[in-house]
C-alpha cells in the first residue's frame, strides 16, 4: 500500500503553525479548530454532524488501529472539515474492518493530517481557546495564515439548517410499535434514530424548519429534538416551534436539542472557551448526586447557575444534572409541561453508555408511562 508523504500543515487564525503529513484527501479545510479526547471512534467522529464547519484534532496518539466499517458512520459523508492525528495506522487489525481509515479519509474527500504534535496543539487550544484555522495538504504559511485569519468565526453561525434533512423520513420501529415521536433533525446521529426505533418508537424525521402546527398535525405522541452543529441563537425558527410545543407535547432534547430548549423557556446560552468533546466528560445527576461518564460533543452552553430553579413562563425548571468539570448545566427539566433535555449525547457513538436511560424515560413518558 503506498503510503502518502506530502507535507501539510494546520495553521491557527492566531498564526500558530503546526507542520504535518497529507493522508487525507488533497485540498483546503476551513473551520473551528477542536480538540476530542476519545480513545475510539474516529469515524463515528469524522461522520457526526455536530462537526460542521470544525477541525477535529484527535489527541489518542494512534487513530486507525481497528480499521473502518460501514456500520459506524453516523451519516452519510463526514461533516467536519479536517481531522488531524498524532499517527495513522494504514494497517489496521479487526475482523470488524472493510479496509483502512486512510483509505476511506481519501475516498470520502477529507483533508487529514498525521505526525502533527498533537498534545502541543491541544495544550494550545486550552490556553487560547478554540479558534478558526485551516488544515491543508500544501500551500505555503503565508498563504494559509492569510484563510485562518478571515476563517468564520463559530459564534452566530447557523449550522443546522445546512446538516438537516431536505426531506421528511420515517423510521419504523423495531418490533411492535408503541408510540409515535417527531424528531426534530437538527444534525441528528444515526444511532439516536437507532435507539428511538429499538424502544419501539415509530421515528418521523423532519426538518429543522418545521412548523408546530405541521408537528402538530401529524399527532405525534412526542417530539424529540437532536444533536446539531453552530450557534443555537440564530435557531429563532427552532426556538419558536418548540415555545408552541411546550405543554402540547411531551419533549426530549439532546446537545443542540437541549440548548435550544433553554432559550425556548427563556434562558440564554454562551460559547465555551474550548467546549465539550470527548467520551470521558463526568456529570452529576442532581437528584441522588450519582455521577454518569458521558460522551459529549458541543462548544455552547445553557447559561443558568448550576443547582438552582430557573422560573420560566411554562413553570419552574429544574437543573438536573451539572458537569463535574467545570461546573456547566448538563441537564433541565420542567415540573409543570413534560419536557426535559440533556447537553451530553445518551447515544454515546462513540463513549460510554452510562446515561442510555434517558431514552427509557422518554419512551415511558410518550407511550403514557411516569417520567
Amino acid at each position: 500500500m503506498a503510503r502518502h508523504t506530502a507535507r501539510g500543515a494546520l495553521v491557527l487564525a492566531d498564526g500558530s503553525l503546526f507542520p504535518g503529513t497529507a493522508v487525507g484527501a488533497e485540498g483546503v479545510g476551513v473551520g473551528e479548530v477542536v480538540f476530542n479526547t476519545s480513545m475510539t471512534g474516529y469515524q463515528e467522529i469524522a461522520t457526526d454532524p455536530s462537526y460542521a464547519r470544525q477541525i477535529v484534532t484527535l489527541t489518542t496518539p494512534h487513530i486507525g488501529n481497528y480499521g473502518v466499517a460501514e456500520q459506524d458512520e453516523q451519516a452519510p459523508a463526514p461533516h467536519c472539515t479536517g481531522l488531524v492525528v498524532r499517527a495513522l495506522t494504514e494497517r489496521p487489525s479487526s475482523w470488524r474492518a472493510s479496509g483502512s481509515f486512510g483509505d476511506w479519509l481519501r475516498s470520502r474527500g477529507l483533508v487529514a493530517l498525521a505526525g502533527v504534535d498533537t498534545r502541543r496543539l491541544t495544550r494550545h487550544l486550552r490556553d487560547h481557546g478554540a479558534m478558526p484555522g485551516v488544515v491543508a495538504s500544501d500551500g505555503t504559511a503565508e498563504e494559509l495564515r492569510e484563510i485562518a485569519a478571515t476563517a468564520p468565526h463559530m459564534t452566530g453561525l447557523d449550522l443546522a439548517t445546512d446538516v438537516t434533512t431536505t426531506t421528511p423520513y420515517v423510521a419504523a420501529a423495531a418490533g411492535d410499535t408503541v408510540a409515535k415521536v417527531v424528531a426534530i433533525d437538527l444534525g441528528i446521529k444515526r444511532r439516536i434514530v437507532a435507539e428511538l426505533t429499538s424502544r419501539g418508537l415509530e421515528t418521523h424525521v423532519v426538518p429543522a424548519g418545521t412548523s408546530a402546527t405541521e408537528i402538530l398535525d401529524m399527532e405525534p405522541d412526542g417530539v424529540f429534538v437532536s444533536n446539531g452543529p453552530g450557534d443555537p441563537e440564530p435557531l429563532t425558527g427552532v426556538t419558536a416551534t418548540l415555545r408552541r410545543l411546550l405543554g402540547a407535547k411531551p419533549i426530549f432534547g439532546i446537545c443542540l436539542g437541549h440548548q435550544v430548549l433553554g432559550l425556548a423557556l427563556g434562558a440564554r446560552t454562551y460559547k465555551l472557551p474550548f467546549g465539550h468533546h470527548g467520551g470521558n466528560h463526568p456529570v452529576r445527576r442532581v437528584a441522588d448526586g450519582a455521577v454518569q461518564i458521558t460522551a459529549q460533543n458541543h462548544g455552547f452552553a445553557v447559561d443558568l447557575p448550576p443547582g438552582d430553579v430557573f422560573a420560566s413562563e411554562f413553570g419552574p425548571v429544574d437543573v438536573t444534572h451539572v458537569n463535574l468539570n467545570d461546573r456547566t448545566v448538563e441537564g433541565l427539566a420542567c415540573r409543570d409541561v413534560a419536557a426535559f433535555s440533556v447537553q451530553y449525547h445518551p447515544e454515546a457513538a462513540p463513549g460510554p453508555n452510562d446515561a442510555r436511560e434517558l431514552f427509557d424515560q422518554f419512551t415511558a413518558l410518550v407511550a403514557g408511562g411516569t417520567s
